[in-house]
């Protein structure tokens, strides 16, 4: 059966300004701020805005104000600070705590953000002065409640756009697929795909609002995209120009989606996980139908104290096992979920700890290792035996690996390395138990990168380098660059810091408007070259940065004015093996 019914992204927020009945101060405007918090307050009078059967003298935001807010928040804030603002890689921002800072703290926070890994949300120009002081009165008022999202709603959003039997029986273009890079076009609610050997732009497909990642279906035939309006899109790389076959929302923001992997079970299944509502779907794997909802509220892991909004963070599919690996990032659990039988649905709850967020495996795909950022520590699950192995403290401030760095230290082996949100650090991860037992499970070495605000790190099993992108650092010189370390110059002196190569990549692009921020190095299916994505503002221009990881010199910049707001790059055969 075929579903055709489309669901408006945004449409919880219809009616959400009667939540701002909770009353607290705030001022009218960033330029003249009436109060801090326990002064005077600005009313519906003061405001000049009517609302049948309120008093005008009630302190309150205007309904456009309030449901301007909601959407900025969605857009830009809810990923780290939660929907109900309870906090996980950002800070919590519940009343208790913004009223107490008050109006002009708020705003100068949002304004020029902080080099923890706060953006710069103001100086940057991603953000107005007007929309920065609207922002800063809305969050001295209780968030609200978007609705539950359940089988009917999902099977309304469901669409089957070409059957199993009507596509193709054998690839129908002449793309290397192994060496297509699916890239986020985030503020357009697209991705594009490019000829990693051509650099052409092959298509351009409408997907959900902001794309958090791609994922390759065991065969490598669908691409998987997940938006972070919940949107899931599947799309089909044989046909002769790709295109979506099937989609579905999810929930009302969700970040990951992933498929089996397992053999015997390839395509067979698709999983994907809502941070509202907190809950986890599995999806038959050639047409999205969703076949099984799990709920992931629950009690927090160490506290034991009921929590009301535990995020479905990273997903993977585990290689030695029939089992999704599920991330849920406020109650600090790894969940193993066997998709052998989803009517008696088994899963092992392991106890790691919060806020877990993303990860990858070690190089052997049998340790799976994923950042706790709020706790400074990486989880190690043991993927064949289905148990907490490792935590370790990283000893720096909000790790944030994206999937991680293997490569071979040349003094303590195979390590895994991660960069950290909220500081310059790089930490490795000692991952031989066997070869290396004395490193395994260790930090073993920390050293410094360009600065704060790094999201990703990168290296592939064909190269002696090691990337690590700044992207959330507000100092515009910082974000507008990446490091480049040598994995051969790496010693095991803990006095001597490796050194590294800055690779200013903005002014490769030849961008000079805004203030563009370098994004995830991915690399080519061969290992060859690192691809960076350059940044902007949705009105300005921006560019795919392609650099030599032989000579770090710069080999390619992409730009087309349909590359708006690039940030995720996905190879395909990387993603589909597992290979960072």
């Amino acid at each position: 059966m075929t579903h055709r019914t489309k669901l408006p992204t945004y449409a919880y927020l219809a009616g959400t300004a009667a939540l701002a009945l909770v009353l607290h101060a705030f001022p009218a405007s960033a330029k003249e701020p009436q109060a801090q918090a326990g002064g005077a307050m600005a009313t519906l009078a003061q405001l000049g805005v009517e609302i049948s059967g309120m008093d005008p003298n009630d302190p309150i935001m205007s309904k456009e104000e309030f449901d301007a807010g909601t959407k900025i928040y969605f857009e830009r804030c809810a990923g780290c600070h939660g929907v109900l603002r309870k906090g996980a890689t950002g800070k919590a921002l519940t009343t208790d705590i913004t009223i107490g800072h008050g109006f002009d703290y708020l705003r100068d926070f949002i304004t020029y953000g902080s080099p923890a890994g706060m953006p710069n949300w103001g100086t940057s120009g991603e953000l107005t002065e007007d929309e920065i002081a609207m922002m800063a009165k809305y969050l001295m008022i209780e968030p609200p409640a978007p609705p539950e999202w359940g089988m009917p709603e999902m099977q309304a959003s469901w669409q089957v756009l070409v059957k199993p039997e009507d596509r193709p029986k054998e690839k129908m273009n002449d793309i290397d697929l192994d060496n297509l890079m699916s890239v986020t076009l985030r503020d357009s609610g697209q991705i594009a795909l490019i000829d990693g050997g051509t650099y052409d732009i092959r298509a351009v497909i409408d997907t959900g609002y902001a794309v958090h990642i791609s994922r390759i279906s065991a065969s490598g035939r669908y691409l998987f995209v997940i938006g972070r309006d919940g949107l899931v899109n599947m799309i089909d790389l044989w046909m002769e120009t790709p295109a979506n076959v099937a989609q579905i929302k999810i929930g009302i923001e969700a970040r990951s989606v992933e498929t089996s992997k397992f053999a015997g079970y390839e395509d067979r299944y698709a999983i994907a996980g809502g941070y509202w509502p907190p809950q986890y779907v599995i999806m038959d794997g050639e047409t999205l139908e969703p076949l099984k909802i799990v709920s992931t509220r629950g009690n927090v892991y160490d506290e034991q104290v009921y929590h009301p909004e535990p995020r479905v963070a990273s997903i993977v599919s585990s290689h030695n096992n029939p089992e999704f690996i599920v991330n849920v990032k406020e109650t600090g659990k790894i969940l193993f979920v066997d998709y052998t039988d989803l009517k008696n649905l088994k899963t092992v709850e392991v106890e790691a700890e919060r806020f877990l967020h993303d990860g990858g495996f070690d190089s052997t795909k049998r340790y799976f290792l994923v950042a706790a950022n709020q706790r400074g520590k990486i989880a190690v699950v043991d993927t064949k035996e289905d148990k907490l192995t490792a935590l370790i403290e990283t000893g720096g401030q909000i790790p944030h690996p994206g999937r991680g760095a293997n490569f071979t230290h040349p003094v303590y082996g195979p390590v895994w390395a991660t960069s950290h949100l909220g500081d310059e650090t790089v930490a490795l991860v000692g991952t031989d138990p066997e070869g290396n037992a004395d490193h395994a499970w260790k930090i073993v070495d920390t050293f410094p990168a360009l600065g704060g605000g790094s999201l990703f790190i990168k290296t592939h099993p064909n190269s002696k380098h090691l990337y690590v992108d700044a992207t959330f650092n507000p100092d515009a010189e910082i974000s507008a660059a990446a490091a480049v370390f040598d994995i051969d110059k790496m010693g095991g002196n803990p006095d001597e810091d490796p050194e590294f190569v800055t690779l200013p990549i903005v002014e490769w692009a030849g961008i000079t408007e805004g203030q563009p921020r370098v994004v995830q190095p991915e690399f080519n299916k061969e290992g060859t070259e690192v691809w960076f994505s350059v940044w902007n503002a949705k009105d300005k221009e921006s560019a795919i940065v392609v650099v030599d990881d032989k000579t770090l010199e710069l080999k390619k910049v992409i730009k087309d004015k349909g590359l708006i707001t690039p940030t995720g790059k996905f190879n395909v055969l990387n993603t589909q093996k597992d290979i960072y």
